[in-house]
């Protein structure tokens, strides 16, 4: 029976089709109230949410198929995450779809606020003409302070650059590497930061240490005439401190995209008209809508499929930074799981997994927990995460090892899994590819495994590759695409064929007995 997925707030219709095309029933109703989605829950295995949905312990302790709940878009605090963890629900989200937008977002403010043009703009719609009143200041040389330097802050610190801003920042968890390459100065006491800046950003989670985080005493420590934009979260500001600033002249401007209370109608900002509100819209762009929808779909049937989900908030514990570098990593390491079963036949005794090149500064037990999850696919072994992945493989008699180095064999980056009779490698043409094979037994090649696959290891002659193809070819098994390896000095070959058509036990039989010298012949099925 084909799993279900409810999904409860407006979701671009392309994830609807990610779903529908990965074979999952999909129920769109987006009238539940709390009553109605508790009667419902328990026959869902996926729920998909937005922000107006409350899937509170009690939801979750009437969901007994629930497995996963994803959230389009990237705040969580709409969902019990502690009673999901319990109950074995996995959550995730789609940190990644609205940061563009974000970014953006906050730079158009900047300017806006910078060159007031709301102001002119409202002038000129009532007739005026006083080019005048609206003297602005250039963004160039001037200082930007970010307050939060993960996905979006990095974003803004990169556009900022090319207006030519000098960049300083905060960010209590952000390497000096990472800021390094952004060509930001980091500090590690934000107060520091407050008589410097010309501009003041944030995009910093709403915490207990960063509620409150600017009030008063931070205000009247700020340069005279700053400019503050805020498209991140709410109650980071004192709203009233800070309108009591603007109306003081020593705050020029304000740029704010959230509020204490949505929908806002009466902050303590409204009274000035040189201060720009949006309401909420940072992230309401077709572009992140439709990918908040596509990004959580795939990721729930991800879930639903027992594969590693990149973007899993309760079995993760690696920083977004992190994930964002080495995550599609964790896809491709269980990838390389399931063809290694495969090869060996059983679950592997001996497995060590290498990390190459860029890819050896990644934490190996995140990995790990990928390589596992392809390995066990076949078992019901729940989340494998970094923090339980040599427990797991202790668990099913599996004696790991990890190890990393720079040299990649020409590779930008590589990940090797061996066991004690096989091994195999791959790498990723960039984050956003799937991952190729360049690497089995020692054989050289490249290629993007297809669902399903054979692999040949034959002694090399001239009309293998027909014979192979002839009988295939009966069979109405289509050859998609191939990659031929051979080893310097040895005249063995080894076939990678991604097919299309069903490869039965009798095709099998027919290409072990026609071809010579063949040595190996395995079906591989991801």
């Amino acid at each position: 029976m084909a799993r279900k997925v409810l999904v409860t707030e407006e979701l671009d219709p392309a994830g609807i089709s990610v779903l529908k095309n990965r074979g999952f029933n999909v129920d769109v109703k987006l009238d539940l109230d709390h009553e109605g989605l508790l009667s419902c829950i328990g026959e869902y295995d996926g729920l998909i949410v937005r922000s107006h949905t409350q899937v509170t312990r009690e939801v979750l302790d009437a969901a007994d198929n629930l497995r996963v709940i994803g959230r389009a878009g990237v705040s969580i605090d709409n969902i019990d995450l502690d009673a999901a963890t319990e109950k074995g629900v996995v959550v995730c989200n789609a940190p990644n779809s609205n940061i563009i937008s974000a970014a953006e977002h906050a730079m158009a403010l900047i300017l806006a606020v910078a060159r007031r043009v709301p102001e002119a703009n409202e002038s000129m719609h009532k007739g005026k003409w006083h080019s005048g009143d609206f003297k602005g200041c250039e963004l160039y040389e001037k200082t930007l302070a970010i307050f939060g330097l993960g996905r979006v802050g990095g974003l803004v610190a990169q556009r900022a650059a090319a207006f030519g801003m000098n960049l300083i920042a905060y960010d209590p968890y952000c390497s000096k590497e990472r800021a390094t390459t952004l060509g930001v100065e980091l500090y590690e006491d934000f107060e520091d930061m407050l008589p410097l800046a010309d501009f003041i950003t944030v995009h910093m989670p709403r915490t207990a240490e960063t509620e409150g985080m600017f009030g008063a005493e931070q205000f009247a420590a700020m340069k005279d005439g700053v400019f503050i934009v805020n498209v991140s979260r709410s109650g980071i500001f004192d709203e009233k401190a800070l309108a009591d600033f603007v109306a003081a002249e020593k705050i020029r401007s304000v740029g704010f995209d959230v509020f204490e209370n949505e929908p806002c109608h009466n902050s303590p900002l409204h009274e000035f008209d040189h201060v720009v509100l949006t309401p909420h819209i940072a992230a309401s762009t077709v572009e992140a809508q439709r990918r908040a929808g596509v990004q959580t779909a795939t990721f729930v049937a991800q879930g639903l499929s027992g594969s590693i989900v990149p973007t899993a908030v309760n079995v993760s514990n690696v920083p977004p930074e992190v994930m964002d570098k080495f995550g599609p990593y964790l896809t491709a390491a269980q990838m390389l799981g399931k063809i290694i079963t495969q090869l060996e036949g059983d679950v592997p005794q001996h497995l060590e997994l290498s990390a190459l090149g860029t890819l050896s500064s990644a934490d190996p037990s995140m990995l790990l927990a990928g390589a596992l999850k392809g390995i066990l696919a076949y078992k019901n072994v729940g989340a494998v995460t970094a923090g339980n992945a040599e427990a797991v493989a202790q668990r099913h008699g599996i004696d790991v090892k990890t190890a990393s180095q720079v040299p990649s064999l020409g590779y930008e980056s590589m990940l090797v899994l061996e066991t004690e009779k096989n091994s195999i490698a791959c790498t990723l043409h960039g984050i956003d590819r799937p991952a190729r094979i360049v690497s089995l037994f020692g054989y050289s090649f490249d290629i993007e495994p297809a669902p399903q696959s054979l692999v040949f290891e034959y002694v090399d002659a001239p009309g293998r590759m027909g014979l192979i193809g002839t009988i295939l070819g009966k069979a109405n098994v289509n050859i998609e695409t191939m990659q031929i390896g051979k080893k310097e000095g040895s005249d063995r070959a080894i076939v990678y064929l991604n097919v299309d058509g069903e490869v039965t036990d009798d095709v099998v039989t027919e290409l072990r007995e026609a071809i010579p010298d063949l040595m190996n012949l395995w079906v591989i099925s991801l």
